[in-house]
């Protein structure tokens, strides 16, 4: 028994738990000191602890006093007192780990001793929120507080100038949407100034939400676009009506577990009578096969009103997780002008990435990085591995009192919805609160047009209608509401019960289908019951269910007969049910997470090129003098490479002509050097000459000019415009090469390690690329000194 993981792991849960509570205990030790001192007393303490700091104390001593100052000021300025389990939340984020608390525990509240905590050095707190009106709502709340102790508070949102997102960053607290700081990250990295920048170096962000913006999201990458690259949008509208030209299981298959379509040999047949081929998977084709394998996945595997909406003549894409609209987020790579040749709307132009990171890469580059959530503990092994964060789960504060009921399975989706609209109206009859629950966007006007022929009165929240959200979110637990909303709709807003509805069960929560991650069931069901609130859960499963079709389906379909249970209005209610219905989600959670791994391990190679093409590029952009110690040894590795490509093997087979003709053409004037000068010289000979001629026409440039400042300014151009334009042209051949290199896996060649061996090869020419360029543009060309009259 000694050797039992799970134990250990348990273990050391309650020996966390245990030394959590211990802090909380010391921090109360201080509450009748703190509620003894008057307000400009209680205000001083800011100032102190930053004397403390600055004399060597470190976050860890100050933290019981610190904790304790912020708790009586919520007190005195929001009228609000954190409880024991927030201290303990609060000290679980200062640690840089992820405090899984359940809905209504109150999170906004137990992050503000960790927040207060962690600005005093003033070097910037970010707290970042999944959406702008929770940036706006808990920056201004949240922000009286902080404010009130001595602490500036920035607001970062997406309309902001340069100017203001410069002054929101420079404050000691910013509260910001990961998608902004993320935005703003890669365009820091794109400036030509320094004075351009709003970022400071990341130092502590403090993550809400955690699960849906470090997990959810993380396959998602952040691009900053530029100028279209040149498609024509007929191949789209071609491969389009090709792929609907064909007939499924006969010229192709869909794997509904990784929602890809793979053609048949008669699929292929079809595709070169199609496009007059002689062979589709031609070399010259690569293009071609490119477009059909996303019309492919644009008619079979994507839906509209599920995975998007067409609204205005546009496909925008709708969140897999949460049912939100994605306002202008289109997936790459030509994918979004295949759904748009689907839809036989207008196709957009695609835009070649300028920039671009992962979330995962993103946070993973804060010194300290830590998160609440709800439900986060079925994803602490990625968690752990990616973003080396435990999850600590703590208690609530009072005991929940909700009554999760058993699962109820039914064969079809017309018999699971008619139980869905019985289990309303009785509920509804007594004047329960319900919310219900669900996955698709449809499923929710679905149910909202059954509600409406039944007479009941309610509030549905979907893609389609986000803006009054957390306003009806707020009132769905006042007596006799009906709430419809896609999974997360609302997130971040408290469910209070209104007078009278504990005494008739509190909130009921219905799922109309268990979501393919658990985590967003428990989400669900959190929303009752909170702060020991009374509640129910319940979830209605059909055979048709999308979780049900890809996995399991057939196995219960055969345990329904064989219990005569195939009429249409059989239900079984069953924990068996419960638990094949948890085994296909962790199934699917599996592959998802394999997913986001594959994705990282592939950014892993971009950002490893991305560190050094930014640390690089801001050397560029922060220098204070010529420059000189950065142009110079780019000109002298030009030389050694060239001279390296031409000037080996035998002497007979050194070709000086190419080294001269290089010389003349892009280091030294055309006329000025010839064979003669290279003949009789050793290959270190040859560099050294090379050298020295170039450092004479580099000193003539410099001498040339009485303003310093021009020699920076100008050279500081030629480089910028050139790393630019390769950086950009080298993420796309990243692109394409990540997509080519899958099919090296036939070839018995592991993908990943030849994507990696071969990025570094190209990072390596591209460095090359950049090199001669900026060496042919600085030293062929004049810099005028500005005359003034």
């Amino acid at each position: 028994m000694a050797n039992n993981p799970l134990r250990k792991i348990i273990e050391s849960d309650r020996g966390t738990l245990r030394q959590l509570n211990q802090l909380a205990n010391k921090v109360e030790t201080y509450a009748d000191d703190m509620a003894a001192l008057s307000d400009t007393e209680l205000q001083a303490k800011t100032p102190y602890f930053r004397e403390l700091l600055a004399q060597g104390k470190t976050l860890d001593d100050i933290l019981p006093e610190a904790f304790a100052v912020v708790r009586e000021a919520a007190k005195r300025v929001l009228g609000l007192y954190p409880f024991h389990v927030q201290i303990m939340g609060s000290a679980v984020l200062h640690g840089g780990n992820i405090a899984e608390m359940k809905t209504g525990e109150g999170k906004t509240l137990t992050a503000t001793m960790a927040v207060y905590l962690n600005a005093l050095p003033a070097e910037g707190v970010h707290v970042v929120t999944v959406n702008e009106y929770l940036t706006q709502r808990d920056g201004t709340e949240m922000g009286e507080l902080y404010n009130w102790l001595g602490l500036t508070v920035g607001i970062n949102t997406s309309e902001k100038s340069p100017e203001e997102k410069r002054e929101a960053y420079l404050a000691d607290i910013t509260y910001s949407t990961n998608s902004e700081i993320g935005f703003d990250y890669l365009r820091d990295n794109m400036v030509a100034r320094k004075e351009d920048r709003v970022q400071r170096p990341l130092n502590y962000a403090l993550v809400d939400e955690t699960d849906s913006i470090l997990i959810d999201e993380a396959r998602t990458p952040l691009i900053i676009s530029g100028a279209p690259a040149q498609e024509s949008t007929q191949l789209y509208i071609r491969a389009d009506r090709f792929a609907k030209s064909l007939v499924a299981e006969t010229d192709f298959n869909v794997d509904e577990e990784s929602k890809t379509v793979m053609m048949t040999d008669e699929g292929i047949a079809k595709a070169e009578k199609y496009f007059n081929l002689a062979n589709l998977y031609g070399s010259q084709n690569t293009a071609l096969t490119h477009h059909i394998d996303h019309a492919l996945r644009a008619n079979y595997t994507m839906h509209n009103n599920k995975d998007y909406v067409v609204r205005d003549g546009e496909v925008v894409l709708v969140d897999a997780f949460s049912g939100r609209i994605q306002e202008g987020r289109r997936f790459s790579d030509g994918l979004h002008q295949a759904l748009e040749a689907k839809e036989q709307v207008q196709i957009q132009e695609d835009n070649r990435a300028m920039a671009s990171i992962t979330y995962q890469n993103l946070f993973r580059r804060y010194r300290k990085l830590s998160g609440m959530t709800g439900t986060a503990k079925t994803e602490a092994e990625e968690f752990r591995e990616i973003y080396n964060m435990e999850i600590i789960t703590l208690p609530t504060n009072r005991p929940v009192q909700r009554f999760d009921a058993p699962d109820l399975l039914y064969p079809t989706l017309r018999s699971k919805f008619r139980a869905v609209v019985e289990m309303v109206q009785d509920l509804n009859a007594k004047g329960q609160p319900i919310l219900i629950g669900t996955v698709a966007v449809e499923t929710s006007e679905l149910l909202a047009q059954l509600l409406d022929r039944v007479g009941i009165p309610h509030n549905v929240l979907n893609a389609k209608n986000h803006a009054r959200e957390a306003e009806i979110i707020a009132n769905a637990g006042q007596r006799g509401a009906v709430t419809i909303a896609t999974n997360m709709a609302g997130r971040g807003t408290d469910i209070k019960l209104g007078p009278g509805v504990a005494e008739l069960g509190g909130l009921a929560v219905i799922g109309t289908e268990r979501h393919e991650s658990r985590r967003i069931d428990n989400q669900l069901r959190g929303r009752a019951g909170r702060q020991g609130d009374k509640g129910f859960s319940q979830f209605f499963l059909s055979l048709e269910d999308d979780l049900m079709i890809r996995f399991g389906g057939e196995r219960i379909k055969l345990l329904m007969e064989r219990m005569n249970l195939a009429e249409e209005d059989a239900v079984i209610k069953n924990r068996l049910i419960t638990r094949s219905v948890e085994s296909a989600q962790k199934r699917v959670e599996g592959n998802n997470y394999d997913s986001r791994k594959n994705v990282l391990q592939y950014d892993d190679v971009m950002s490893q090129q991305r560190e050094v093409f930014y640390r690089d590029r801001n050397t560029v952009i922060d220098a204070e003098d010529s420059l000189e110690d950065v142009i110079l040894p780019m000109v002298y590795r030009t030389i050694d490479r060239v001279v390296d490509a031409h000037v080996n093997g035998s002497e007979k087979e050194w070709d000086l002509k190419a080294v001269v003709d290089f010389a003349g053409a892009t280091i030294v004037p055309e006329t000025s050097i010839s064979r003669e000068n290279l003949q009789g010289k050793s290959i270190d000979q040859i560099k050294a000459y090379l050298h020295d001629r170039a450092k004479a026409v580099y000193d003539e440039k410099v001498a040339a000019l009485t303003d310093k400042q021009q020699l920076l300014q100008f050279t500081r151009v030629v480089i910028l415009r050139v790393v630019d334009s390769h950086w950009t042209d080298h993420m796309e051949a990243m692109n394409q090469l990540r997509d080519a290199i899958q099919l090296r896996g036939y070839g018995q060649l592991n993908p990943l390690i030849e994507y990696q061996n071969e990025g570094f090869r190209m990072f390596d020419e591209m460095i090359a690329g950049i090199e001669y360029d900026a060496t042919r543009l600085f030293m062929k060309s004049e810099i005028r000194q500005n005359l003034r009259n």
